[in-house]
């Protein structure tokens, strides 16, 4: 069935290639992703056309119209980007075939990665409010010299709703959303108020989600423990200072609450087995200032603190001991970039970074019989410290048809680890990276371009200082690990016509130095075996996407893309592990005035080429995991001061999961929700 859509799609991008240069009647049609400016790629706004390198992107109406229940659930069906559930309150998203510390997540230009996050598929962009967010951005392949470590696959910058100055007096405006999704699978409220004059500009909400247990198609059923309660808090408050002088804080709580590991209950023979709390506080101070002088054209300064919470109980069947874990991560950190126009054809953004993390981690085993507490080493080394300074310079060249760009980044590293089962470590890791690349203009509306992007990971406190349970097997420390490195290559093209976007790239990038688990032959601890992590691996990721709209009519448009990337461990001589399967999404819309309606279709194909590590796997199926088609139904309609929005979800009643999932997706289902405006 997937080969049938996918002729579809390609034979309708065919037809309409042939008329991307031709106007279209009447009114100008264009949606919004033809001439869409991106940041994240150029860390400068850019006509998306112009940039180098491969950048997608959600926008707010988007988020707003089609409801999707989380934030990585947002990324769903993006080109290039997989997103892996290891539970119901996760989800992982795969850029360029790798993830978790490999991939770097921003919010508003600050690092969310801190030296704690997992390799692997873990649950962090879940922490992020959905109802906060004004726009996501995914740069592809590259980001370590725009914004240091962890950026191999490439970057999820998340951008939050601003609010907006009032040049009218003072105003005051709220609104109040209410979602419900069918099996009692969500119930969602959101509430905002926005107060703007010229001066000061005021954005606030609250939050609160009751996610159910997940209802799996066909014959899954109900998935339980699966659900979980989240709440947050935000604020975004801006003011202006003089002329082309910004000062804004920003601030953002979040909780979730109760959240089951599914696949540990379920093939484990854990009775309990949660996430208890996921939190993340977030905050910011940042100084924006816009000038005449060619050097400091536009200057920000960022103050941040950031504080996450993770808490995990477990207990066995049959154990009268109930293990409690609790881990907390302070970041503070420091950012100044500056913007400058040297000459009419150079631009340049130059600044430093310093983020500092203190690590707190504890373990209690409570006999629930005696009521006895007995206090273990935490996860991480507790009160661990860890440095992370950077200095950086990216500069763009505007030549005619030519645009060059080229970067480079110096990146330090302090760790200090004291701990009774490595002893006192005091490592220094460094890593200087660059970036190279040309477009060239083919027309008003067509580009190429060649890109190459170094890339690196420090090794940080969760490679070096991790003792305990993780996923299925039982870790160790390790001591003298070396940065892992990256090497992409890409060529691109784009066109963005009045009627036709789209853009296909093709990419193939080398990992040396790759930091990876190593079993301790003949060791099993608690019943698990042993690792530990080494950097012995050489790899390769290439692989190809594409992506397009079209505007067919003045009211009818359709949109696309399709993602495959082919992953081998060179030194293993065998796959790499949880290489996202070739996957692709179309979606057709039709808008008339007040209502519109849309129809999705999403698959992957089944995923056969498995590591050793994948075999061992209990979340993946014995011989890999079966491909699936989607099929969702969306619509909405707008009136004065409320408007609803619906979706019909998995309408075959598939069973399926995305690959490396420990869990499977939702059944034929349905939502609605509603929002008022006042």
């Amino acid at each position: 069935m997937w080969k049938k859509g996918l002729l579809l799609l390609s034979g309708i991008w065919l037809m309409l290639s042939a008329n991307a240069q031709q106007p279209v009647a009447g009114t100008d049609t264009s949606i919004t992703s033809m001439n869409e400016v991106v940041l994240t790629a150029l860390r400068s706004k850019q006509e998306n056309l112009r940039v180098p390198y491969t950048v997608s992107a959600v926008s707010g109406k988007f988020l707003q119209e089609f409801s999707p229940r989380s934030t990585p659930e947002a990324l769903m069906g993006m080109p290039g980007v997989f997103v892996q559930k290891t539970n119901h309150g996760g989800g992982s998203p795969f850029v360029r075939g790798l993830t978790g510390n490999q991939t770097l997540l921003l919010v508003d230009g600050v690092r969310m990665n801190n030296s704690t996050f997992r390799y692997g598929p873990n649950q962090y962009l879940n922490t992020i409010d959905l109802y906060t967010i004004g726009r996501i951005e995914v740069a592809k392949g590259t980001g370590s010299v725009q914004y240091g470590t962890d950026a191999m696959g490439g970057v999820v910058q998340i951008f939050t709703k601003e609010p907006e100055f009032s040049l009218s007096g003072n105003k005051l405006t709220g609104r109040l959303t209410g979602k419900y999704m069918t099996g009692g699978m969500e119930k969602t409220g959101r509430g905002e108020i926005a107060f703007a004059n010229k001066k000061v500009a005021l954005l606030a909400g609250i939050s609160k989600k009751d996610f159910g247990d997940l209802i799996g198609g066909d014959t899954t059923g109900k998935q339980s423990p699966s659900g979980y309660d989240e709440w947050g808090l935000d604020l975004n408050l801006k003011f202006s200072l003089q002329k082309n002088t910004t000062l804004q804080f920003v601030s953002q709580l979040l909780q979730q609450q109760h959240v089951p590991v599914y696949h540990k209950v379920r093939l484990e023979n854990f009775q309990l087995n949660e996430m208890d709390p996921q939190r993340r506080l977030f905050s910011y101070a940042r100084l924006r200032k816009v000038n005449g002088s060619r050097i400091f054209k536009e200057t920000e300064l960022t103050v941040s603190l950031q504080e996450g919470k993770e808490g995990r109980n477990n207990q066995k069947n049959g154990s009268q001991v109930l293990r409690q874990e609790r881990d907390r991560v302070r970041t503070a950190g420091l950012t100044l970039d500056i913007n400058s126009v040297l000459t009419r054809h150079w631009s340049a953004n130059s600044g430093i970074e310093v983020y500092l993390d203190k690590i707190f981690s504890t373990r209690e085993d409570i006999n629930l019989s005696t009521a006895v507490a007995d206090q273990k080493r935490g996860l991480y080394p507790d009160r661990s410290v860890y440095g992370n300074y950077s200095a950086y310079s990216l500069h763009h060249f505007n030549l005619g048809r030519w645009l060059l760009d080229a970067g480079i980044r110096f990146n330090q590293f302090t760790a200090k680890i004291s701990d009774t089962t490595i002893g006192d470590v005091r490592i220094n890791p460094s890593a200087f990276v660059y970036n190279a690349a040309i477009l060239y203009k083919l027309s008003k509306t067509q580009s190429v371009y060649l890109s190459y992007s170094s890339g690196f990971r420090a090794p940080n406190i969760d490679d070096m200082g991790t003792l305990g349970i993780v996923d299925f097997r039982y870790e160790i420390p390790a001591a003298g690990l070396q940065p892992e490195k990256s090497a992409q290559t890409e060529l691109g093209y784009k066109i963005r016509g009045r009627r036709v976007s789209a853009a296909a790239a093709f990419f193939y990038m080398d990992i040396s130095n790759l930091i990876t688990r190593v079993r301790e032959e003949g060791q099993v601890i608690s019943g698990y075996p042993v690792y530990r992590k080494e950097n012995t691996d050489a790899a390769f990721l290439r692989g190809t996407e594409f992506s397009f709209s079209a505007q067919i009519t003045g009211k009818l448009d359709i949109k696309g893309g399709l993602a495959y990337t082919f992953g081998q461990s060179l030194t293993r001589q065998e796959p790499l592990r949880r290489i996202p399967p070739f996957n692709g999404r179309g979606l057709v819309t039709y808008r008339n005035n007040a209502w519109f309606a849309a129809a999705e279709w999403q698959f992957a194909t089944a995923q056969k080429r498995l590591a050793q590590g994948d075999k061992e796997d209990n979340r993946i199926p014995a011989g890999g995991t079966p491909g699936w088609n989607l099929f969702n139904l969306y619509g909405g309609y707008k009136l004065k001061q409320v408007s609803f929005s619906l979706g019909l979800q998995n309408l075959l009643h598939e069973d399926y999961r995305t690959h490396g999932s420990g869990i499977n997706g939702v059944c034929r289902s349905g939502w609605l929700s509603a929002t008022f405006v006042f």
